[in-house]
């Protein structure tokens, strides 16, 4: 049955959607058992960003058959700004079951202007223009935003420094998460922390003392979510 948080449960408004065509931003491949990919959509209200899937699943002990990975996306994203955190807005997400492609999901989703994400933000030399001070103050911001997250108890779950997205307004940084599609909520805010932050720290562009900035940062909101993780984490 389709889903909508647009309080629309109609196919008609999942066939709306999902007929909108735009530019791949994020060409369809195969992960999870099926397809998945984003395309960039005009309207009158600016520009949104269209995640369709395919028999693109997640199984879990509520739903062994498996369920539209949008539908765990969409959770995190009606949840996660009551923590403080920023992240695109919802404005659509449905999903429907053909015959013959098995599950089919759709998440729309407002762009985040201005916003880049940190590691391109890097590449164009944003680092050199903002100044170091201004660039410890965006490293504690985005420890400072994941310790809320974590503080809700909920798990990024894929969180790669591509998943940051930055945006610096004068002296004031600000971050946005994105790619929430395997984010869940966990029984404590530590399990949490403890699979997002070493992930994080594999998958980043920062030396070690860039890295402690974002745990001062991390531990000014969550003093004990980064304790027992390793040296390198401490």
């Amino acid at each position: 049955m389709p889903l909508s948080t647009a309080s629309d449960f109609s196919q008609q408004a999942f066939q709306h959607w999902w007929q909108q065509q735009g530019d791949w931003v994020e060409a369809p491949n195969v992960r999870r058992g099926g397809e998945s990919g984003v395309q960039r959509l005009l309207d009158e209200t600016g520009v949104l960003y269209a995640k369709k899937q395919i028999g693109h699943i997640y199984r879990s002990l509520l739903h062994p058959k498996g369920r539209p990975t949008v539908l765990r996306e969409r959770n995190a994203l009606q949840a996660l700004p009551s923590l403080g955190v920023m992240v695109p807005r919802l404005i659509y997400c449905g999903i429907d079951y053909d015959q013959r492609q098995g599950w089919r999901g759709l998440l729309v989703t407002e762009a985040l202007e201005g916003f880049e994400n940190i590691e391109l933000w890097y590449a164009q030399g944003g680092r050199e223009a903002c100044g170091e001070a201004l660039h410890a103050k965006l490293l504690q911001h985005v420890g400072q935003t994941l310790a809320r997250m974590h503080l809700g108890r909920w798990q990024h779950g894929c969180l790669y420094a591509k998943h940051i997205f930055v945006r610096i307004d004068g002296e004031t940084p600000q971050v946005a998460l994105l790619d929430l599609e395997k984010s869940r909520r966990r029984l404590t805010r530590a399990q949490a922390a403890q699979h997002d932050l070493p992930q994080l720290r594999r998958h980043s562009p920062w030396s070690d003392a860039d890295w402690q900035q974002l745990l001062h940062g991390y531990r000014q909101i969550f003093a004990d979510g980064a304790k027992g993780l390793g040296t390198s984490l401490a």
